[in-house]
């Protein structure tokens, strides 16, 4: 593939990067690159041991500081890594109705997990990896960035962290108001077409070099020879996969190309280099663009006519997000060409313009 000189409209989330999962599926652990270990110092300023001496939290907002690694480990759930060995502290918080809450631990010092959990040990919760590389929340912590809870019911706030990863903290819960529900409207002229995402589904429509059956299907979009493309899409979660759309398309005569993503569920959109026409090892994300919930994003494309180029749409993480019901969501993309004017102009009214 040729290089391609890119120029960002950012909407929502637009920027440049080379360390995306595009893989459909969650690794079962991480590498040794991807663990950050900062154990700091232990103190005694820090949440309960247990939900039986859980540090209640009466007022929000509420912020604090303390270290894990005086803690044992005395719970765990799988968001979605599991088998977590860490030290956990817990905090206990009673809305007076319901409420949503934030629950964030930017700026802590090692791989956090966090998660909420109800008296009877049930899930309303949880949250791994939100920060990846952050100059200033840190590589691989933790953020629920809303929590749904009912008035008059205690829940409880587990700070843990990934395999046996403990340090210092800073946590920080506030009330927050949910947005409104997100609904795409989308009238394109081209529909996907893929199959219901069901329990048991087996991708092997526009699922590219995540496919395992040996057919790398990928979706093609003539916009080469269509000046716009209004495209329909649907993406989702089945069983414990994420759905990932793969697109190959062709640049135009004017070698350029204006990509606009919009989604009910936060959605990636990549500009893949390397050796994707083979599905090789070396595929990077040359440029990408986050969409969604009903926040648009755009990417401008410029290279040479003729250039072939790899595009992939999917959900941001591989679980749904809390609250989500079914297995699909929609999404909407156009692909527009340059735009040139075609209004009618007299020679007359040229010849103004130089008297």
């Amino acid at each position: 593939m040729r290089y391609f000189f890119l120029f960002l409209l950012m909407l929502a989330c637009v920027g440049s990067a080379i360390a995306f999962d595009l893989g459909n599926q969650y690794q079962v652990t991480k590498t040794n690159s991807h663990v950050m270990m900062n154990p700091g110092t232990p103190d005694s300023r820090q949440g309960g041991e247990t939900v039986a001496d859980a540090f209640v939290i009466t007022t929000l907002p509420f912020n604090d500081v303390g270290n894990t690694t005086d803690n044992v480990d005395d719970y765990d759930v799988a968001c979605p890594y599991s088998g977590s060995t860490s030290p956990d502290v817990v905090y206990s918080y009673t809305p007076a109705a319901d409420e949503f809450i934030r629950v964030d631990l930017c700026g802590s010092g090692y791989d956090t997990k966090t998660y909420v959990i109800d008296g009877d040990m049930n899930l309303i919760a949880c949250n791994e990896d939100f920060y990846y590389g952050d100059p200033d929340c840190g590589h691989f912590t933790s953020c629920i960035e809303m929590a749904s809870l009912t008035g008059g019911v205690e829940c409880f706030i587990v700070i843990d962290g990934y395999g046996g990863d403990a340090g210092d903290y800073i946590l920080s819960v506030q009330a927050v108001i949910p947005p409104e529900p997100c609904v795409v409207e989308c009238n394109g002229d081209v529909e996907e077409g893929e199959p219901e995402l069901v329990s048991g589904y087996l991708d092997v429509y526009n699922s590219g070099c995540n496919d395992n059956t040996g057919l790398y299907p990928f979706q093609f979009l003539d916009t080469a020879h269509i000046p716009k493309i209004d495209f329909c899409g649907v993406s989702g979660w089945y069983d414990e996969a994420r759905d990932t759309d793969w697109f190959i398309a062709v640049l135009n005569d004017w070698g350029m190309l204006t990509w606009t993503l919009d989604a009910e569920e936060e959605t990636y959109g990549f500009l893949l280099g390397g050796d994707v026409a083979g599905c090789g090892n070396d595929i990077t994300v040359e440029e990408f663009m986050t969409a969604g919930p009903c926040a648009p994003a755009e990417i401008e494309i410029w290279g040479i006519e003729g250039d072939t180029l790899f595009l992939w749409i999917g959900p941001t993480d591989y679980i749904p997000p809390m609250g989500f019901t079914g297995n699909e969501y929609d999404y909407a993309a156009t692909f527009l060409g340059p735009q040139c004017a075609t209004t009618r102009v007299s020679l007359d009214s040229i010849k103004c313009l130089y008297r």
